[in-house]
């Protein structure tokens, strides 16, 4: 499902939109969400307000029965009035059995529909997007934001509606029995709208901090399980469990701050009505003493005022849900409001080549507008070629391979793919053309099958078999359930090589007209090394390659090398060409041999 929200404000660079405000406004916005669910919405107000009726009408059929056929000592009229408020007891109990499951049914359905929508933008969302955005933060959204935005919808919302009705109506039908007393309840709403109204302002304030904060801990949290083993290799547990203390100590002080406002506020709304109840009952039993009132009525009224106890003391938990549901749609819609700033074109390739062209490339990183990563970068493609990128560290090579699926996207020139501009394709459809294989591979925790089936989930056992002889990725038919058996979070039960091995047979088995590797090869043994090239070979014979290499054996794979010296292609050609003309090709490559024999003498 996808809901069109309300429109959003000015753009910041690089797509991100400002903060939206934590108020009200942040919550209707979220209103279209409510509009499947209209019918159950119904439902629920009118058994709410059916149940306020109904905890009206009791009391005034008690107040009937003491002052009619107990005080008149008709027995036979007891019975039938006894009937009565038993029947109206049930019926209430009903109702709220009714609203309890229309509402568990409703509730969940908004909250599954945003979290739905928010995971789709996630997706759509650029890389500069989540370089920006710690994880945590993401996943405190996810999870933390959306309850408050469901707690509210499915339960706050509608008492605090249903909460306003019962406290006038009750107000009216006790001025109406008797106004004197009706005054004193009606005056002890007076210090309870005042000081909701000051809670109101200082509250929203320390949930955001707060559910900030949740989010940062969330981060550390996650960084920390992550990278264990990094942690436990350099003997930094103490180090990173003090900053993760800290920042839950922070947490804990600004979630204090938030409880004592709270337990300040509710301990005043719990002693209003309290002192009204006991004012209430000094005054009735003077008026019942002096003829104004018949005992009846006292009893309907004292029961009348305690029915308002849980309204007026529950207000502050529905004011603090309402306040922490506005400052959470308002951390939502920070991400609703971030537009994607790579959208994909409609244009489509019925019969792709892979013939891959950059003309005139410039690209710089959305928060480095000045400092540009690439300039001028020309290279042609043809289908079925491949070229590999050879540069030093820090040249651009990763930038550009990225720039063909658009994970970035060119500041100036143009990636052209059989002719097209790779900005007026289809975005699912390009990446379907283009695989990419990472020096540093993701893995997902699901089984090794899904994972490698990941970019074509038509595949047989045979695609599987081949791309994993292919990749020297054999290994996985050892694991304890073959390629059912679940793969850790990030692969960390695997070697650097099996991650690397299992990310290429992944781009291998997508056959994509386009294949990307970024360093694939540099967590191989030597001999692992040359079995997978071998393999390659065959695989690139007929797909157009870009392999950025390090190891001469690497760009022995290619049909052309292209350099790359400070953001630009400096020289285009075969690797014995390069080798005798290009110095600069020469003693790159050399420095990378010694690096490798270094590694293998030790």
């Amino acid at each position: 499902m996808s809901t069109v929200l309300g429109p959003s404000p000015a753009e910041a660079p690089a797509g991100a939109a400002a903060p939206p405000p934590a108020d009200v406004r942040s919550l209707l916005r979220l209103a279209p969400y409510l509009r499947p669910h209209v019918v159950a919405l119904t439902i629920m107000l009118l058994t709410s307000l059916g149940v306020v009726a109904l905890s009206i009408a009791v009391p005034l059929v008690t107040k009937a029965l003491i002052d009619g056929p107990i005080t008149e000592r008709d027995a036979g009229a007891i019975l039938p009035l006894g009937l009565l408020a038993l029947g109206l007891g049930v019926l209430e109990a009903v109702l709220v059995f009714w609203r309890r499951w229309v509402q568990s049914n409703a509730v969940l359905g908004i909250e599954t529909a945003m979290r739905h929508d928010l995971y789709e933008r996630l997706q759509r969302l650029p890389m500069a997007f989540h370089s920006r955005w710690g994880s945590g933060q993401l996943l405190s959204r996810a999870t933390t934001d959306l309850s408050a935005i469901r707690r509210f919808s499915g339960f706050g919302v509608l008492f605090l509606l249903v909460n306003v009705v019962q406290l006038v109506a009750t107000t009216a039908v006790l001025l109406h029995m008797y106004w004197p007393l009706g005054l004193v309840v009606a005056a002890a709403a007076a210090p309870i709208v005042w000081l909701c109204m000051r809670f109101e302002k200082e509250y929203v304030v320390v949930s955001r901090r707060v559910q900030d904060e949740q989010g940062d801990l969330a981060t550390l949290a996650e960084e920390g399980a992550v990278g264990i083993r990094v942690i436990k290799s350099f003997g930094r547990s103490g180090h990173v469990g003090e900053q993760y203390a800290a920042a839950a100590r922070t947490l804990h002080a600004t979630s204090m701050d938030k409880v004592r406002l709270s337990a300040r506020f509710w301990t005043f709304l719990g002693a209003v009505p309290n002192l009204a109840v006991a004012a209430v009952l000094l005054l009735g039993a003077i008026g019942v003493g002096r003829g104004a009132l018949t005992p009846g009525e006292l009893v309907a009224f004292i029961t009348l005022m305690l029915s308002l106890v849980w309204p007026i003391s529950s207000l502050g938990v529905i004011l603090a849900m309402a306040q922490e549901a506005m400052t959470a749609s308002a951390r939502i819609l920070e991400i609703f409001d971030t537009e994607p700033a790579i959208v994909g074109g409609t244009r489509r390739i019925e019969r792709p080549r892979g013939h891959l062209r950059l003309e005139h490339v410039d690209f710089a990183f959305p928060d480095a507008p000045d400092e540009p990563v690439l300039r001028d970068v020309n290279l042609d493609v043809a289908p079925g070629e491949t070229v590999a990128l050879v540069g030093a560290t820090g040249s651009g090579k990763t930038a550009l391979t990225a720039l063909v699926p658009r994970l970035w996207d060119v500041t100036g020139g143009r990636v052209l793919l059989d002719g097209i501009d790779v900005r007026e394709l289809d975005l699912v459809h390009l990446r379907s053309l283009v695989a990419t294989a990472f020096e540093d591979p993701t893995l997902f925790s699901m089984s090794a099958r899904e994972n490698l089936t990941l970019g074509r989930s038509d595949a047989s056992d045979a695609d599987v078999a081949e791309a994993l002889e292919i990749s020297q990725a054999q290994f996985v038919h050892d694991l304890p359930w073959g390629l059912d058996t679940r793969i850790g979070e990030q692969g960390l039960s695997l070697s650097g090589g099996q991650r690397q091995r299992l990310a290429l047979a992944r781009a291998v088995l997508a056959r994509p007209a386009v294949l990307v590797l970024d360093d694939t090869l540099s967590a191989l043994d030597v001999h692992t090394e040359k079995l997978v090239e071998e393999a390659l070979g065959r695989v690139l014979g007929s797909t157009t390659g870009l392999v950025v290499a390090h190891r001469a054996s690497t760009v022995m794979l290619a049909d052309r090398v292209a350099l790359v010296e400070h953001g630009t292609i400096t020289h285009v050609g075969e690797h014995r060409e390069l080798l005798a003309t290009v110095p600069a090709y020469a003693r790159l490559l050399s420095a990378e041999a010694w690096a490798d024999d270094a590694a293998v003498s030790v």
